[in-house]
């Protein structure tokens, strides 16, 4: 058993303690050691790596709160899983992609890390790996700023209209109303990074565009900042119509979970072929996520672990692309 006591600035020690030591209690959850906290002077007991490795985290911690960060379980989640990848946590929280009101948008690991500044250095981007993992929320984050920078004058947000048990024939309404449930999640990231009434005017002008897939074919995007959702459901005959629409000035990102394709079982995706078709080529860049990446709800991370897992006992060597939703 080890032993450390840290003194830490008072605004640390509000921050750690919070409401009924909250944050004390996940601290030690998270750090696998006990923690106390009396006045300014913190104190770890447990096991020596236990007790250095919650030393750093505690420091960074430090650093951040003087830097004006609010301190929370998923602040705290995140800088261990940045600690655990030997990757400074302020290097990586602090790149923040877009600000609005009171949301603040910024990676929360060293994937997503990666992931903006692929965005950043490559004209087309993809982004591969299970739901939660922040791909397409980043995307929009970016597509926004870019657009209020004048880096592009348009948005155009899309995804294939896939049916998963409903056929859209049967759904009321005309075409836009039948598309608009695969449509919605895009809908929600743009409302989250801006104000509904700008988002609305935007649409009316058609500098934010959100269609089906299918609304692609036939046109030239320039200078737009162009998003492919869901991109596990399209064919590979959509892939190439969609990735040769790109006109000048613009840039792509395409993201999808290739462990959750809603195409026939005959059907390959144009997400799996594409990573063969275009490894190497300049100014294509690709990130994948793993389920430590998740940033939704801890129990998300282990729902998608086990279902990793179980589907390489069920079938180990088996790519997860030819897995289906259940």
């Amino acid at each position: 058993m080890a032993r450390r006591q840290m003194e830490v600035p008072n605004e640390v020690a509000a921050e750690l303690a919070g409401s009924q030591d909250r944050m004390l209690r996940e601290l030690e959850r998270q750090l696998d050691c006990e923690v106390f906290l009396r006045g300014n002077v913190l104190t770890l007991d447990g096991d020596a790596e236990a007790v250095a490795a919650g030393a750093t985290v505690v420091r960074e911690l430090s650093t951040l709160v003087e830097r004006g960060h609010d301190i929370g379980p998923a602040t705290l989640e995140s800088v261990t899983r940045v600690l655990h990848h030997s990757q400074s946590p302020t290097s990586v929280l602090e790149d923040v992609v877009w600000r609005h009101r009171n949301l603040r948008v910024a990676p929360k690991s060293v994937n997503q890390k990666h992931y903006v500044d692929a965005i950043r250095q490559n004209t087309v981007t993809f982004g591969i790996g299970p739901a939660g993992t922040g791909k397409t929320f980043l995307a929009i984050a970016m597509a926004v700023s870019a657009l209020s920078r004048r880096e592009v004058n348009r948005i155009i947000l899309t995804r294939p209209a896939v049916e998963a048990g409903e056929r859209l024939g049967f759904l009321p309404g005309d075409l836009m109303a039948k598309v608009d449930p695969y449509l919605r999640p895009l809908f929600d990231a743009l409302n989250d990074m801006l104000d509904p009434e700008r988002v609305t005017a935007h649409l009316e002008k058609g500098v934010i565009e959100v269609a089906p897939l299918a609304f692609m074919r036939g046109r030239t995007l320039n200078d737009a900042f162009v998003i492919l959702d869901e991109a596990q459901n399209t064919s590979p005959e959509q892939m190439k119509m969609f990735l040769t629409r790109l006109g000048f000035g613009s840039k792509m990102v395409v993201n999808g979970d290739i462990s959750q394709i809603d195409l026939p079982r005959e059907q390959r995706s144009g997400l799996v072929e594409v990573g063969e078709i275009l490894r190497g080529v300049e100014g294509v860049g690709v990130v994948h996520f793993g389920h430590d990446d998740v940033v939704r709800h801890k129990i998300v991370q282990r729902i998608v672990q086990a279902y990793a897992e179980h589907a390489e006992r069920a079938a180990p060597g088996i790519r997860p692309a030819q897995s289906r939703r259940g």
